[in-house]
């Protein structure tokens, strides 16, 4: 259990700088510009690595996928030409705070409901409730800089 909370940790952390990273690069190119070349940067990187440790049997596998599961890829075009419209117009704070409720809540659709493959999850009202504080607190948190921001 520790390992998969210091990993997702590393995820969380990764994905901020890689957002810091992409909005950087969107100011010097277009946002389709940019999600190009950050997921076909990460392509080629996955590529390599998934060859040095898989060999060749990098794609043999994918056989016994359901065809639909293969449009992840196409998901991700979607997910970094959001987020960083959302850096754009928000903050880069805000629009994290935001996907983050958004995961939460849509995994707890999922979870309960079965959906997307997943085993079904009992719910418990104490999940939803645990989403509601965190978007709470992200009322505050955007509550707080916007009076903050009028004091200047």
């Amino acid at each position: 259990m520790i390992t998969g909370i210091l990993l997702a940790m590393l995820a969380g952390s990764l994905v901020s700088l890689q957002n810091v990273f992409n909005a950087q690069v969107g100011k010097h190119t277009g946002s389709w510009s940019t999600t190009a070349l950050v997921l076909g940067l990460g392509f080629a990187a996955s590529f390599a690595i998934s060859l040095i440790t898989e060999g060749g049997g990098t794609f043999t596998a994918l056989r016994h996928v359901q065809v639909w599961h293969l449009c992840s890829g196409i998901i991700g075009v979607g997910v970094v030409f959001c987020l960083m419209q959302g850096m754009k117009l928000l903050s880069p704070t805000f629009a994290i705070s935001i996907v983050l409720i958004s995961q939460l809540g849509f995994a707890l659709l999922w979870d309960s409901m079965g959906w997307m493959g997943l085993s079904k999850v009992p719910f418990e009202p104490n999940q939803l409730i645990g989403v509601l504080v965190i978007a709470a607190g992200i009322v505050v948190f955007k509550i707080g800089g916007t009076e903050k921001e009028g004091q200047r």
